[in-house]
């Protein structure tokens, strides 16, 4: 028997030992590059890309910026796919040279001083405010309560910290609640769009975790690491939940602290920390059942505890009303938005505008709002203090006779921030007595619309004062006119027969009728284009009210 033996030769390389002394060591962060969430094209999941960051660009960018990065495209071995019989499996990253955070401050800089003028200019407008509004979703019909707290949100108040010991948000925070098909969730989209910074997700694909922040083994270096939720990457910007009333109550409480505090702590697999959530919330829901009860108060209506209620500042309600004139308004507003985004039907498009102020365009009211959360910070100077506490004794006192809403302190924090959200979207560096004016009136709407029916009537006359401030009654009036010039012209061509084509109105009438609805002053009804563009005159002498009757027109 013979045995073969083989006589392997192996080589054994030494490296020299590391001088520890003369090693250069540098910074190292490893970051993943996202596509944007609303560039994405329906369907497909967003590409992520690993971008190598070392020395001084460490720490320049945190999750949710958007960033501009010129590096090289290179390979790198991937640990985690190579197993010991198979083949080596590399990766592609970038190794980063420069990187441009795109944030607000960024865009503002690269205003031009024509921009910056036009800005400026802009804001001089004493009907800023109403142009504003009335450029919120231009392709929603109505909703302008809606579209002014949309507008209050996006501007944002003041946070305030003094000396670093209590934290005050500034920004606010929105609820939608209502009946089906009322636009709630194309406001939020078009608040994704024109919002400088925001985050759109569903209440029924968000869990705790997804909106908060979870925590994840790396798997090349097997170490524990933080991965941000929605909330964390919509810091210093809008956060958008759709759905908010299908989240389960676990996922909905994890939200709490975000929502007031604005930081998220983390305490899991040893790792404990805080992070920063200084965002707005803007939520939308649909209420128990489907459809808005108007004999029920707001809490009964929806399935929300009282915590998170009392973190919103504004609620809107929105009720699918029977309202003929206003769906025939709507209905004629649908179809001319689709007749506008066909070319060649331009010309058949019919004036729907009745509020009588032009639009901003949108690249314009981006920038306006961009510039002014960047460069405008108004004071709390001259406010009327007895005003709002007046206000809010007042309120406590109905919150506590009705049991409909809690209110707290809470909500003098809200009327503060609405009001700085006023000043700014006016550019002012001081707080004036109409933003508050405006505050108490956004708040007064927002408890009333929150309340039984038969009770609503009566609160509306007894905060009468706060909310008559600045509100356009002409659809009303118009409304209004119009029953009593149909009347009329009814009763004139059975007399005189159906020749007749001018009608008269006592003044009288329409005052008795305006005075019901604790409407006093006409005059801004008879100076508005919905007065004028419906063929109304008005004759001060013998104050009556003159149309010219045409088949368009009946």
């Amino acid at each position: 028997m013979y045995i073969l033996c083989r006589k392997i030769l192996t080589k054994i390389i030494y490296f020299p030992q590391i001088n520890m002394e003369q090693t250069l060591y540098r910074n190292y962060q490893k970051i993943t590059l996202q596509e944007s969430p609303g560039r994405i094209p329906a369907g497909r999941i967003p590409r992520s890309k690993d971008v190598i960051l070392l020395a001084d660009l460490c720490d320049l960018c945190k999750p949710g910026d958007e960033l501009e990065v010129t590096g090289i495209y290179t390979n790198n071995s991937d640990g985690s796919l190579n197993t010991e019989q198979g083949f080596p499996v590399f990766a592609t990253v970038i190794i980063a040279n420069h990187i441009v955070v795109k944030d607000s401050k960024q865009v503002v800089q690269s205003l031009t001083d024509e921009d910056i003028a036009t800005i400026q200019k802009l804001s001089k407008d004493p009907r800023i405010a109403e142009r504003i509004i009335a450029s919120m979703a231009p392709s929603i019909y109505g909703h302008d309560y809606i579209k002014r707290a949309l507008a209050l949100a996006l501007f944002g108040g003041e946070s305030k910290n003094p000396g670093d010991k209590h934290k005050v948000r500034g920004d606010i925070n929105l609820l939608i609640c209502g009946d089906p098909g009322t636009a709630k969730s194309q406001f939020l989209k078009y608040t994704e769009k024109i919002a400088p910074r925001a985050v759109f997700t569903t209440g029924q694909g968000a869990s705790a975790v997804g909106l908060t922040a979870y925590v994840r083994r790396n798997p090349i270096s097997r170490e524990w690491t933080l991965e941000a939720g929605a909330l964390v990457l919509a810091d210093q910007g809008v956060c958008l939940i759709d759905e908010f009333d299908k989240m389960n109550d676990q996922d909905r409480t994890s939200i709490h602290e975000a929502m007031e505090q604005q930081s998220i702590s983390i305490s899991k697999a040893g790792i404990v920390t805080s992070l920063q959530a200084r965002c707005t919330v803007i939520a939308a829901s649909n209420p128990i059942g489907g459809r808005y009860d108007p004999s029920m108060t707001f809490s009964e209506n929806v399935n929300l505890s009282e915590p998170i209620l009392s973190r919103f500042d504004i609620l809107c309600v929105v009720k699918d009303e029977f309202d003929p004139m206003q769906d025939q308004h709507l209905a004629k507003f649908v179809v001319n938005s689709h007749i506008k985004h066909h070319p060649s039907c331009e010309e058949f498009v019919e004036d729907t505008q009745t509020a009588g102020v032009s639009e901003i365009p949108q690249d314009l009211l981006r920038q306006y709002i961009i510039y002014a959360k960047e460069n405008v910070r108004p004071k709390l100077t001259n406010i009327d203090e007895d005003k709002i506490a007046k206000m809010y004794a007042q309120l406590r006192q109905e919150s506590f006779a009705t049991g409909s809403l809690p209110i707290t302190v809470r909500h003098i924090e809200s009327v503060i921030r609405m009001s700085e959200a006023h000043a700014r979207m006016h550019l002012r560096e001081n707080v004036t007595e109409s933003d508050v004016s405006m505050a108490i009136r956004m708040m007064l709407e927002s408890f009333i619309e929150a309340q039984k029916f038969s009770v609503m009537k009566k609160m509306r006359a007894a905060f009468q004062k706060y909310l008559s401030f600045q509100k356009d009654h002409s659809e009303l009036l118009f409304f209004i006119l119009r029953q009593l010039t149909l009347d009329q012209l009814a009763y004139i061509r059975c007399k005189e027969g159906p020749s007749a084509t001018h009608v008269e109105i006592m003044e009288r009438d329409l005052t008795e009728r305006a005075k019901q609805l604790d409407i006093f002053n006409l005059k801004p009804f008879y100076d508005s284009e919905i007065f004028k563009q419906n063929g109304f005159s008005y004759d001060p002498k013998r104050r009556t009210i003159l149309q010219i009757v045409t088949e368009a027109a009946v």
